[in-house]
């Protein structure tokens, strides 16, 4: 079996271990817990390891609290990340002390301080501030590519050498302007519409109405690889999730592209893989 297959494989199993422990959180105790905070402009997820790095918990919750990767309700946010903190720690019965958090590529300087200060104020001891698409590379382990991290405001990218990011970028458009579109296509409300495309069975008949914008994406991506001999894409984010945008990315591209299973959770396990890796 080739080691792309492997890696491939590592990945889905990581996530598909998350999902089993989001229902049903371990019952086996663990020394050390290591946190991995994803605050993402819809969403807001947490994801705990054990000493091992294996997943033992974990929670999300939609949110409106971030827009283009950065805080724009300090307070929500907060009370958000302390709230699920708290439930899992009554399911795991221990205290969670360690978390590291991310940030879009190339946005240190604007706002990396306040979502440091959010995972702070909620009670972590926090280990490590990473940019998200090198997070989701924890997971993904691609030695040489390009990590596209579809969020819901941006679209990161991190082009990676021999395992090493040698560029990274953050570009508008993403899950937002997927939303925009559905609600001016159906006269929805823009909340109805985040909430009608999260819903699988509506992928079929919305991705020709998206479209537009997963071609926009893929212009994006277009523009920040064509200097790099990039062989390979990997798609990470919420957006993501939507059935059949890897199809239109690479014939947009030309790459061979590669979404994982559930990508809305590999960011937020790299991010905890980070914390473990940073803590020991």
């Amino acid at each position: 079996m080739s080691e792309e297959i492997l890696t491939f494989e590592y990945c889905d199993q990581l996530v598909r271990e998350f999902e089993e422990v989001i229902d049903q959180p371990s019952a086996a105790r663990s020394s050390v817990y290591y946190t991995g905070v994803d605050l993402g402009t819809a969403c807001v997820v947490l994801a705990v390891l054990d000493e091992t790095g294996c997943p033992v918990a974990g929670a999300y919750r939609y949110a409106d609290v971030v827009r283009d990767g950065m805080v724009v309700d300090y307070i929500g946010a907060i009370n958000i990340v302390r709230e699920l903190k708290q439930q899992l720690e009554e399911k795991l019965g221990a205290e969670l002390l360690y978390a590291a958090a991310a940030i879009p590529p190339g946005t240190d300087h604007l706002d990396s301080g306040a979502i440091r200060n959010v995972v702070q104020a909620a009670g972590f001891e926090l280990t490590n501030v990473m940019d998200e698409p090198t997070a989701a590379n924890e997971v993904l382990k691609i030695q040489n590519g390009a990590v596209v991290d579809i969020g819901g405001g941006t679209t990161g990218i991190s082009i990676l050498k021999d395992g090493k990011v040698i560029y990274v970028a953050d570009e508008p458009t993403g899950g937002t302007h997927f939303s925009l579109v559905i609600s001016g296509a159906y006269k929805m409300s823009f909340a109805d519409a985040e909430v009608y495309k999260r819903n699988s069975g509506n992928h079929a008949e919305l991705l020709p109405v998206v479209k537009p914008v997963i071609e926009k994406v893929s212009s994006i991506i277009n523009q920040h690889i064509k200097d790099y001999d990039v062989r390979e894409i990997s798609l990470v984010g919420g957006t993501c999730c939507l059935a059949g945008i890897e199809d239109i990315i690479e014939k947009q591209t030309g790459i061979r592209t590669h979404k994982p299973r559930n990508p809305m959770f590999v960011t937020p396990l790299g991010i905890a893989l980070g914390c473990a890796r940073t803590s020991a």
